[in-house]
């Protein structure tokens, strides 16, 4: 009798459910509850009456009796696996839709919601083996083609994922947050263009969209419109202001417009918003260090390094700019730790440095090498973009490509200029490629000395390599390497057949995409080739290209002028901050201690360093004043000042090279120590290409030993000047005229090379 109640009630109840007589259907309902507060489906009913009505609660409460029983429906199980995963309890929710699609209910919605029930819970992989069955019920839903595209991202596989953000796009044009990952993918592909007409996309369905904003604005700074990248990150701000990341982001544009003291305002304002984020205190790190404030750069790093110790390249930067101050706490923990674990090979962290810190830091080529490889590969991998190069053609003028970020009055150019300028200009046609714009009377002469002068700052990696192609150069030469300003993702896409590293990186860039690197047998003995990455093109002198003309200036400064004492012997080194060690230091110490009235004269690069360095002096009881810091000055001025000193000391392991060369040039003579790697060896270069190898010593003791000789007898250091003086145009270290046809005849032989097919091997005067 009961029985039969209960049925015709859920009857009629059934019939009001669907006639949506929602009060009448739970009157009855209720009343089989009473008769039967187990019944699965009238508590089913209830259910949904209630999430009707948006009682989640109540209705999650009577699926919970239905899906008790054994007779629950599959439409049960969807329904309180849907509302588990509404309330995110994914591990029920996936065990609820797991039963109803076992008892026949493997309907598209059951799965898609297993499968981003999976995908909440960061199983990925079983996400995508449901998503796809999925796809073969229905292939028409732009939400399942979005979901799909997420996991593939996760499981990093970023062109599938494209092609499913596309997807869901051609099904709904107007899925903004498809535009949004679609964009920040092909960012991280470094497909910029793409990559910004997702988001201008973006933007005209959603001009207030702050994340679409923040993505244009990535693009752009990517493609080097600094200018337009921070308007559209002051637009992400106006529309999310309190965003730390949108801060940051325009922080990092000013800074690249060289609004440095802005720059560190916005990473201020990020820090307030989100203290925790490394990336900040690098950043401002960064901008402090462009306005040469070395204290508060570090404090940030400290900052940085606390939050995420692990912080890719970031124990290298860190320990650098300690060098630069010439700061020595912790230094060999620091030290002995990240060549530890570089020398481990240590996956988890061996981004621990870049390879320009350890270039000063390590003696070890091996370990130079290593850091090298590890950084080209994760931020310069080979890219086949632009397909393979078609042969050139032979021509009647071989056509090289000089790329540098410093085409003006530095260094390398100034090492460099003479070479230009002397070059066959029938045998050879040249292009500089310049990635800083800088107008300084040295450019003013540079662009003399090319065919075509190319100012490429604004342009992205993958655009020079395509004008390189165009251009049709056949031999291209990197003259930054890794150092400041340079631009490696050039030679990624292959910009030229032969790709040369030269003069500006004193090591191996560790990818194969380099062809050659030139050195001479003195920095890079034959039994050290194992340690580069490219093969050799070894010149029969030095490999360090110097200029004949350079000017020293007429200017006779005295003893007083630069605040030198008048009656003692001046050991000197003007070389960076960062290239004096501890142990070069010490070494300094205990040769002051032992010759009298002898100071140290050092180039004053930051009033961190110089503190330091005073200060280092009293532990080892030198007094401070023997201690004197040169203010920089002109080029042919600094050339000048040069006869005021009686020796010039080098640094270990990162010697003096153009340094070392303005020393010789200007008839100091130089004393160096070698190691095993490339800047450990290029004084010695220098020292044998101008006949005095007498000046090359391979261990500290016998570098103080000969630095205490030369400081306490006049008559062998004058010998030693008049040789200098005698040498100094008659070997071959600035003859000019022949180290261009030295260059030139190897230059013929890659080139014969690869004209003939040949593997690239050591090229050999």
């Amino acid at each position: 009798m009961i029985q039969s109640k209960i049925k015709n009630l859920l009857v009629l109840a059934e019939q009001n459910f669907r006639n949506k007589n929602f009060n009448f259907s739970e009157n009855l309902l209720n009343q089989v509850v009473l008769l039967n507060p187990q019944n699965s489906k009238a508590n089913e009913l209830l259910a949904y009456i209630h999430g009707n009505r948006g009682n989640t609660d109540a209705a999650l409460r009577y699926l919970n009796l239905a899906c008790s029983q054994k007779n629950c429906s599959p439409g049960a199980l969807y329904h309180l696996g849907v509302c588990l995963f509404e309330k995110e309890s994914y591990v029920d929710a996936i065990n609820a839709l797991n039963n109803s699609i076992a008892k026949g209910g493997e309907y598209f919605e059951a799965l898609f919601f297993l499968g981003t029930a999976y995908s909440n819970l960061g199983e990925f992989e079983k996400a995508l083996l449901i998503y796809r069955k999925c796809l073969k019920q229905k292939d028409n839903s732009a939400e399942l083609f979005y979901n799909l595209a997420k996991v593939l991202e996760e499981l990093d596989s970023p062109s599938e994922a494209i092609e499913h953000y596309s997807q869901a796009l051609s099904l709904n044009p107007n899925y903004l947050e498809a535009y949004l990952n679609k964009g920040s993918i092909l960012v991280e592909l470094k497909k910029f263009d793409e990559a910004l007409l997702q988001f201008n996309t973006a933007l005209n369905i959603k001009p207030d969209s702050a994340e679409a904003w923040f993505g244009q604005g990535n693009s752009l700074f990517f493609l080097r419109h600094f200018e337009r990248a921070n308007i559209s990150f002051e637009k992400a701000i106006q529309y999310s202001p309190k965003s730390a990341k949108y801060w940051s982001n325009k922080g990092k544009a000013l800074s690249f417009l060289k609004r440095h003291n802005e720059a560190i305002d916005h990473y201020d304002k990020a820090l307030t918003f989100n203290p925790a984020l490394a990336e900040i205190w690098v950043n401002k790190s960064i901008a402090l260090q462009a306005l040469r404030d070395f204290d508060c750069a570090l404090i940030c790093y400290q900052n940085a390094l606390k939050i995420n110790p692990e912080l890719e390249f970031a124990c290298g930067d860190f320990i650098f700019l300690k060098m630069k101050m010439c700061d020595w706490s912790d230094f060999k923990y620091l030290k002995n730790n990240i060549e530890n674990q570089i020398i481990l090979d240590n996956r988890d962290v061996m981004a621990t440095s870049g390879p320009f810190p350890l270039l000063a830091l390590s003696e070890s080529p091996a370990i130079h090498k290593r850091a090298a490889e590890i950084y080209a590969l994760s931020q310069f991998p080979e890219n086949l973009d632009l397909g393979p190069l078609i042969k050139n053609p032979i021509n009647k003028k071989i056509r090289v490509g000089y790329f540098s970020a410093d085409f003006k009055n530095h260094a390398v150019a100034i090492l460099i200029a003479g070479l230009f300028e002397s070059h066959d200009k029938s045998k050879f046609e040249l292009f500089a490629f310049s990635f800083i714009n800088v107008n300084d009377e040295m450019r003013g002469r540079l662009l003399k000395s090319f065919d075509y002068f190319i100012d490429v700052e604004t342009e992205t990696d993958l655009e020079i390599a395509k004008l390189a192609r165009i251009s049709h150069i056949d031999i291209a030469i990197d003259l930054s390497g890794f150092t400041f300003g340079s631009r490696t993702g050039i030679f990624s896409y292959r910009a030229a057949p032969i790709q040369i590293n030269y003069l500006g990186y004193p090591g191996t860039l560790g990818s194969k995409y380099f062809d050659y690197i030139i050195a001479d047998k003195v920095v890079i003995p034959f039994e050290s080739n194992k340690f580069y990455s490219e093969s050799i093109i070894y010149l029969p002198n030095s490999y360090q290209a110097n200029d004949r003309l350079r000017v020293i200036s007429d200017k006779k400064f005295s003893r007083i002028d630069l605040n030198l004492p008048q009656n003692s012997f001046i050991y000197c080194c003007f070389n960076n901050s960062y290239k004096i060690l501890p142990a070069t230091f010490a070494s300094w110490m205990r040769i002051l201690n032992s010759v009298e009235n002898s100071v140290l004269w050092l180039l004053q690069d930051n009033l961190s360093a110089k503190n330091n360095l005073l200060m280092e002096a009293e532990k080892y009881e030198i007094d401070p004043c023997r201690i004197i810091f040169a203010e920089r000055m002109s080029p042919s001025d600094h050339l000048a000042r040069h006869h005021l000193a009686d020796l010039f000391l080098d640094t270990f392991p990162y010697n003096a090279h153009t340094t070392a060369s303005d020393a010789l040039w200007a008839g100091l003579p130089v004393l160096t120590r070698t190691g095993e790697s490339f800047p450990s060896r290029v004084a010695a270069s220098l020292l044998c290409s101008i006949g005095l190898p007498e000046l090359v010593t391979d261990t500290i003791e016998k570098y103080e030993a000969l630095a205490i000789e030369l400081g306490q007898n006049p008559g062998q250091l004058n010998t030693l000047k008049k040789k200098l003086a005698n040498n100094r145009l008659s070997t071959p270290l600035f003859d000019t005229a022949q180290f261009t046809k030295n260059i030139e005849c190897a230059y013929f032989k890659v080139y014969e090379n690869y004209q003939k097919g040949l593997d690239m091997t050591d090229i050999y005067p």
